[in-house]
């Protein structure tokens, strides 16, 4: 059984309780304006090119496909002619080629995650599947989360709740905590920013609240889009509404992912946005406290 993985990070703190290894699947059904992993977006491998870090000195050009041509010392890299092999990427000598998106099977990726078992039980933590979204490789993430809770671990899944509801019923019993994204309140507003319907990441929340699941809210911020006063009130509507909830948490907008996106040749809309401060970030999170 094998799936695309695009990184797998160790010693995360961010992402649930404890120190935890946070498992990232290729591949999402919404794209984010902001998201700062657009890299997740396509279920395919892909090359990220950084051409501030290109020399041009041509040791790519042993591509099969003649996705990497140069003129004048210039480096031309023509997508679509990518297959996402990774030959390019052994040759470059200046880290200008990275390939997203690596084949794992559940052996391997436990391997990993096993490393750190001493440190999720003396911390209180575990691992967390992310993405992208991980349920659409559902295979690969019930196999994971069936290990990891033979082994004790704690687990968690970080979701953008466009989950089938035949699937989110099996995930249930092997998930510890959801975090779940709550994007936007407007649904034509979410419709736009995410490329997703919100009617069903809401369905997500009742399903989990009627299962008695443990849910925490992952709230996004983007400035310009959803800090209205609208938008905050749900947030603190829907803690009250429903008892799963844990917490709500104010993911404020930063532009770290920007340089990714133009790697990947994407169109980044929200260009002209700055990283909010923390001062900002504290009063958009007093504004969901009870």
């Amino acid at each position: 059984m094998n799936s695309l993985i695009f990184d797998i990070q160790r010693f995360c703190v961010y992402d649930g309780p404890g120190i935890r290894t946070t498992v990232f699947f290729k591949g999402c059904n919404m794209h984010c304006a902001w998201c700062h992993n657009p890299e997740s977006f396509s279920a395919a491998p892909e090359l990220l090119f950084r051409a501030e870090k290109c020399t041009a000195c041509g040791a790519c050009a042993v591509c099969p496909n003649g996705a990497h041509t140069f003129e004048n010392g210039v480096h031309y890299f023509d997508r679509t002619r990518c297959t996402g092999c990774g030959l390019c990427v052994a040759q470059c000598l200046n880290d200008a080629l990275e390939i997203s998106g690596k084949s794992m099977t559940a052996d391997a990726v436990m391997a990993v995650i096993d490393k750190d078992a001493k440190y999720y039980k003396s911390s209180g933590g575990g691992v967390t599947f992310s993405g992208g979204e991980a349920s659409l490789q559902f295979d690969l993430l019930s196999e994971l989360l069936t290990r990891c809770k033979e082994k004790g671990y704690h687990t968690a899944l970080e979701t953008n709740g466009l989950i089938a509801p035949a699937r989110l019923k099996a995930l249930i019993p092997l998930v510890d905590l959801f975090l779940l994204d709550y994007k936007h309140t407007d649904p034509s507003a979410h419709q736009k920013w995410t490329g997703a319907p919100l009617q069903p990441v809401l369905d997500t929340l009742a399903a989990l609240n009627a299962a008695g699941a443990a849910v925490v809210l992952r709230c996004p911020v983007i400035p310009g889009i959803n800090d209205t006063d609208v938008h905050f009130a749900a947030i603190r509507a829907l803690k009250a509404q429903y008892a799963c909830v844990q917490s709500a948490e104010i993911m404020a907008y930063h532009d770290i992912g920007k340089s990714k996106w133009d790697a990947l040749g994407l169109p980044y809309t929200l260009a002209d946005l700055k990283t909010v401060s923390p001062e900002q970030k504290k009063r958009w999170e007093e504004s969901i406290a009870d």
